[in-house]
């Protein structure tokens, strides 16, 4: 297959080119019109695959439900908004919950489903800091259990490449450096440390934060906090919500440009409400979550944010035309970026010979022309 198109984003830029696709690989990168087109895209922009490396659900699934088609369905369904890889994401809860919903993923894993490519489990909590807790609830959250982590990557087969977790709550950073020798990504979130003990976790091994802004503790120009660790520690990657309502365009803006084009991480922290009705309730954690017009879902007793119902492609749209992010530091930070912080960047995350030929067709107004998975048509 060949697909072509006046603007194919190759090496930062934007390329008059052909994709040319053998056996799910990109095969050849190629002028625009070398050989006979499959599809000519005309002025359209293809870009490499979106990766969603922190969402709990949609379509009324959670990854903390554990059902197998709930996992399927969203899946097959998520490729509609440019999403051709993905890491379920669990919320703190029991024991026997996670449990049960990490072996879940890694059934369907073993089992095989449709769709989207899952890299991976984000672990997020139970061992997180009780004040920046947000909608996790309080009454799972515990210390970091290096044994207890063991039964749950045991039960997961694997599977938990990522765990967000107070690192201040880590004694002795016994867990964080378990995980960092056990090939799963440590981030600070939902915590209450501070720009000392930041500085003091990543050096044992942490190498990212979690939802920048949200969970954390705020910026002061004597107490830089968490926000502050995050901007200062350049090579140290951090996720970021870009639905404008987690953080504003403008605070995207300074945690971008602070940063640069190859750390931050667009996530959607999507939950089970996107996709459904405006209005509709569900239960999150075991708290009451209700989704808003504006996208964002809300605890119905505190009001308080939750989380999102964010598409990645339109959160590229708030990235570029609101908050005014360079479209190479935009389109990284759902590409390449997250790639890299899972160490799969040596076959996701760009358009070159040889990588995955997970392709985006985007329109001008960031609506979705067609998704491919390995170069099959999946939307």
């Amino acid at each position: 297959m060949i697909i072509q198109s006046k603007r194919v984003w190759v090496l930062g830029q934007f390329l008059e080119a052909q994709v040319e696709v053998v056996d799910g690989k990109i095969a050849n990168i190629l002028p625009y019109g070398a050989k006979t087109a499959d599809k000519d895209y005309g002025d359209k922009r293809i870009v490499p695959g979106f990766i969603d490396i922190h969402t709990h659900g949609a379509y009324g699934f959670d990854t903390n439900d554990a059902e197998e088609e709930g996992l399927r369905n969203w899946m097959k369904h998520i490729p509609e908004e440019g999403v051709t890889a993905i890491c379920p994401t669990t919320i703190t809860q029991t024991e026997e919950v996670l449990t049960k919903a990490v072996a879940n993923v890694a059934k369907v894993v073993e089992e095989g489903y449709e769709g989207a490519e899952i890299l991976g489990i984000h672990f997020e909590g139970p061992y997180l800091d009780m004040v920046y807790k947000g909608a996790q609830p309080e009454q799972c959250i515990v210390k970091p259990d290096v044994e207890q982590f063991k039964r749950y990557q045991e039960a997961a087969h694997g599977l938990i490449k990522i765990i967000t977790m107070a690192t201040e709550k880590d004694e002795d950073f016994k867990l964080t450096k378990y995980c960092a020798e056990n090939g799963v990504v440590v981030s600070i979130g939902h915590s209450a440390a501070t720009y000392e003990e930041a500085s003091m976790a990543v050096a044992n091994g942490a190498k990212s934060m979690t939802h920048i802004f949200n969970g954390m503790t705020p910026f002061h120009h004597r107490k830089p906090g968490l926000v502050g660790a995050a901007m200062r520690f350049r090579d140290v990657f951090g996720e970021v919500i870009c639905d404008g309502n987690h953080s504003t365009p403008a605070a995207l803006n300074d945690l971008f440009m602070a940063k640069g084009r190859d750390y931050t991480i667009m996530i959607t922290d999507a939950l089970m409400v996107k996709g459904l009705p405006v209005g509709t309730k569900v239960l999150f954690g075991g708290n009451e979550i209700e989704l808003y017009p504006d996208g964002s879902a809300h605890l119905v007793e505190a009001k308080s944010l939750a989380g999102s119902t964010l598409k990645v492609n339109q959160g590229l749209k708030v990235l570029v035309e609101k908050a005014l992010i360079p479209f190479d530091y935009a389109i990284n930070s759902c590409t390449i970026n997250p790639a890299r912080l899972l160490g799969i960047d040596d076959r996701k995350g760009k358009l070159v010979a040889g990588y995955d030929a997970d392709i985006v067709v985007l329109n001008d107004d960031y609506s979705v022309e067609m998704t491919y998975l390995k170069g099959k048509e999946a939307f």
